[in-house]
């Protein structure tokens, strides 16, 4: 941690992906929530839809486009049931994957559940310039990744690097085309 630098609050949206839940028992919901919030950053947004890529793509598309979030959240859908598609409906759909994430989540879950953890295709990536980070749907799992993984690379102070210094240089490629074009 860098003293000499100053917490930068991100904005952030949570995505639940269930069938079943609702904001009244969304038990992985509301441990993101409550991670969010004691790390200082926004909760500009919570939403939960059915585990269908269409709307889980609209969802996460539209937050996209909101120059208020800088990352999105998603948990559930994860496995490798029927109706876990929440990896399936957005990897297309990244401009890049950050394969170290899983890694990471990975290596930190084998600690904690053992070989239960590849049961999760839990993954991460940009679409639109905005961190999207996947999530399986157990409170557990979610304590995992935000305690193991997104609350220092969501800390600008953390160091020697992290995701919110990059922030600003993420759509670069764009302004790169457009002074080319």
């Amino acid at each position: 941690m860098n003293a000499e630098r100053t917490f930068i609050p991100v904005g952030i949206a949570v995505l639940t992906v269930s069938d079943t839940r609702t904001l009244a028992d969304d038990k992985s919901g509301d441990t993101l929530v409550a991670r969010i919030a004691d790390a200082g950053h926004l909760l500009v947004d919570r939403a939960i839809v059915a585990d269908d890529k269409a709307a889980i793509q609209a969802q996460v598309q539209g937050w996209t486009l909101s120059e208020e979030i800088d990352v999105v959240i998603t948990t559930g859908g994860t496995g490798f049931t029927g109706r876990d598609v929440t990896p399936d409906a957005l990897e297309p759909l990244f401009e890049k994957r950050m394969d170290g994430f899983s890694a990471v989540f990975h290596r930190i879950s084998y600690d904690k559940i053992n070989t239960s953890t590849i049961q999760s295709r839990a993954t991460a990536g940009l679409i639109n310039s905005t961190f999207i980070f996947v999530l399986p749907g157990s409170p557990g799992a979610c304590k995992d990744a935000w305690d193991g993984i997104l609350k220092a690379q969501l800390d600008y102070r953390h160091m020697p690097c992290n995701f919110v210094e990059i922030m600003p240089r993420l759509d670069e490629h764009l302004k790169r085309g457009k002074a080319q074009g």
